[in-house]
């Protein structure tokens, strides 16, 4: 595959407009970007087992990725995060990341980290940590291999581990990030917690989210993280602490392993009031809430060649219309708050 090498802002004007700040006074300086709508596994979950994907002349290009990126930099982003789907299973998707390292250090962007399900992380671990690329978080829901192959519909799990242990030795900062998902893996989160802290990794735990029209009956599965915390209490001493990537995570210290460990509790514990971050699909629809339809396709600005300030109007468009909150709510989660499932939407 080819593609022109550019470098950072050659396709974007440097004027300056001022950082992105939504309705509510928040200042956004975190872009979570999807490279791809595919994934090699089917979580039961996130996606349906027969899922329709995108066509490819709707994904970005790499070009149009790295301009969207350059212009979001532009208005002030430092963090970005790279999802998908799974972003690995993108044809070349390293050419992409490497592009994006030569941005680190150069401009504002002071990191690019990345989302995985570590299948294919085994052959890509190295040259992640070359490219700057220091900190991943590995989707990992339990360690049972045969409650593995249930919830991803795939038997990949000796390649997970595979793929988590190079990082490992890749030097790569890992997070575990676990779905607390009733009669399915709650007897097993503390092992998990066990586990990744004797990796020396950190860990968060997130509540399932009603995302997807074709996902009903997720009001079986949601566990909320509050009795999740008190069945942990119970065994290990929990010390609230201050530490924070710049995610939704609330974090505690565990005295007995010495790690930390993250609470992603968007239904049983609202953390919307700190919100930082967009979300930007791999067809260029930004969505400033998780838990809302609403949107601006940034496509047309990249693909029309019309410069920065069409793309800086479509971006001041999306975040004066940014909630104060998402909708999410115990009471329904069999009602979707999104027709998009969470792959489509990207992690």
């Amino acid at each position: 595959m080819k593609i022109r090498l550019i470098g950072p802002q050659e396709d974007v004007s440097p004027r300056q407009v001022g950082p992105l700040r939504d309705g509510q006074g928040r200042t956004v300086s975190y872009l979570r970007l999807s490279v791809t709508d595919r994934c090699d596994l089917r979580c039961t979950y996130c996606m349906p087992e027969r899922m329709s994907f995108l066509p490819k002349s709707d994904i970005l290009s790499f070009e149009e990725l790295l301009r969207l990126v350059d212009g979001f930099i532009a208005r002030g982003i430092t963090k970005l995060r790279i999802t998908g789907g799974e972003p690995l299973v993108r044809r070349d998707v390293m050419l992409l990341l490497e592009q994006l390292s030569h941005r680190l250090g150069t401009t504002s962007l002071r990191e690019v980290s990345l989302t995985t399900n570590a299948t294919r992380l085994e052959h890509h671990a190295e040259e992640l940590k070359r490219f700057g690329i220091e900190r991943i978080n590995v989707s990992l829901d339990t360690l049972s291999p045969e409650t593995f192959a249930q919830l991803t519909r795939k038997d990949q799990f000796t390649a997970v581990m595979r793929g988590i242990e190079r990082a490992r030795e890749a030097g790569l900062r890992i997070k575990i990030n676990t779905v607390a998902l009733r009669g399915v893996n709650e007897h097993e989160i503390a092992e998990i917690v066990a586990w990744a802290h004797g990796q020396g990794f950190d860990m968060s735990l997130i509540e399932t989210m009603p995302l997807g029209e074709e996902m009903s009956g997720r009001s079986g599965q949601y566990l909320s993280l509050q009795t999740v915390r008190a069945r942990l209490a119970e065994r290990w001493s929990l010390e609230p602490i201050t530490f924070s990537t710049g995610g939704p995570s609330r974090y505690v210290r565990i005295a007995e392993t010495g790690g930390r460990l993250g609470f992603i509790s968007p239904l049983s514990h609202n953390f919307c009031d700190t919100c930082n971050r967009v979300r930007v699909t791999c067809t260029g629809m930004l969505y400033t809430c998780l838990g809302h339809e609403g949107g601006v396709d940034l496509r047309d600005a990249l693909r029309a060649g019309t410069g920065q300030d069409a793309f800086d109007a479509a971006l001041d468009r999306a975040l004066i219309a940014k909630p104060a909150r998402h909708d999410f709510s115990e009471a329904g989660l069999d009602q979707p708050a999104t027709r998009r499932t969470m792959s489509v939407t990207g992690g």
